[in-house]
């Protein structure tokens, strides 16, 4: 089992180590030089009120529209970029795991995260991000394609938008192949493999880069009926997984990596080895009549991100695979409550790829 000390998490900020360049935020009608102190690389610390980050980052939004374009989904990173960069100065201070300015939200997190650590800072944004975890943690998450609700870790990706889960659980209802064993490259949340298990699969083994996800779906399974038919695995792609498998699922990022600062999160953003490697493991483990159901999306060709299409391009060149069927799914228009100009929803389809050995 992986340690908590293991997991991924935002790493404390001590006071000693930031004290020469600290500017305190304590009254709202400051918002301005707080911004500035921002611009020039100085850190903030939220003193007196939680709103008072709530309301700084209000302002910082403000600021960055009248000075950056932000209409193209290209502008939209860059703005992202900037917006991260200067937020991630905002800070707040936690004394005996719980945030010391009032109205505070409680955060579960930061005991069950820090265990050893109860006196530290961190940025707003990680703060909110905390926050918002430990609620979708606590009360769990309802998923149309399955019965219960899934109770993700905190760093762990879970699907917010389901269309391509549709499509999958549309596909499972129609296969008529063996359903011994499966193997699920990138588990998340364990969406697709609570899909797999609900659909008659006797065995999963699932991996992740990502330890979060690891240690989140094991406690989330603990010693029930899924702990035997999900095993799990940190590891990259096929991780120690050797034996063939009957079916090969992979759910993978939908955006190519374009800076340095999308290295990171890897649920989102593929580098450009990614699928060449993927697709040379996976013909050593799937069986004669097996198949490989990739989940993937348009969006990278129609925000003109890349023209490159990474399944297309291997059935193509790779000499590997053969398609045996293509599904697609338009996905619902985006929220009217949305601030982003996503003109592109409209073009955009989830994609469901069946590939066989050639």
């Amino acid at each position: 089992m992986i340690a908590d000390a293991e997991v991924n998490k935002p790493k404390p900020i001590f006071l000693e180590e930031k004290q020469e360049k600290l500017v305190l935020f304590n009254d709202d009608k400051d918002t301005k030089l707080a911004i500035l102190a921002l611009e020039e690389g100085k850190f903030v610390l939220i003193s007196e009120l939680y709103s008072h980050g709530l309301l700084l980052l209000k302002a910082l939004h403000t600021h960055l529209k009248t000075t950056l374009p932000n209409k193209s989904f290209k502008e939209q990173r860059n703005y992202r970029t900037q917006y991260h960069k200067l937020s991630n100065l905002i800070l707040m201070e936690i004394v005996a795991h719980e945030l010391v300015v009032k109205k505070s939200p409680q955060i579960g997190w930061l005991e069950k995260l820090y265990p050893k650590t109860s006196d530290f800072l961190l940025t707003f944004p990680q703060i909110q991000g905390l926050n918002s975890a430990w609620q979708w943690y606590k009360n769990g998450i309802s998923i149309p394609v399955l019965r219960n609700k899934i109770h993700p870790y905190y760093g762990t990706y879970f699907p917010t938008r389901f269309d391509h889960l549709i499509l999958f659980d549309n596909w499972l209802k129609r296969y008529e192949g063996p359903k011994k064993t499966a193997i699920e490259i990138g588990v998340g949340s364990g969406v697709l493999s609570l899909q797999l298990v609900q659909h008659g699969f006797q065995k999963v083994f699932g991996t992740d880069i990502n330890p979060n996800a690891i240690v989140g779906l094991k406690e989330f399974m603990g010693e029930t009926k899924l702990s035997r038919k999900i095993e799990l695995d940190l590891g990259h792609l096929f991780g120690k997984w050797e034996k063939q498998t009957e079916l090969i699922v992979f759910n993978p990022p939908w955006l190519p990596k374009m800076s340095s600062q999308e290295k990171h999160d890897e649920a989102i953003y593929y580098d450009k080895n990614l699928f060449s490697n993927f697709f040379k493991e996976a013909q050593k483990r799937l069986l004669p009549k097996g198949k490989i159901v990739i989940l993937f999306s348009n969006l990278a060709k129609i925000t003109n991100v890349t023209k490159k299409h990474p399944i297309e391009n291997e059935l193509e060149k790779g000499g590997r695979f053969k398609l045996e069927k293509f599904l697609t799914k338009k996905v619902k228009a985006a929220s009217e409550k949305t601030k982003r100009d996503q003109h592109w929803r409209s073009d955009e389809e989830v994609e469901l790829w069946v590939l066989v050995h050639k």
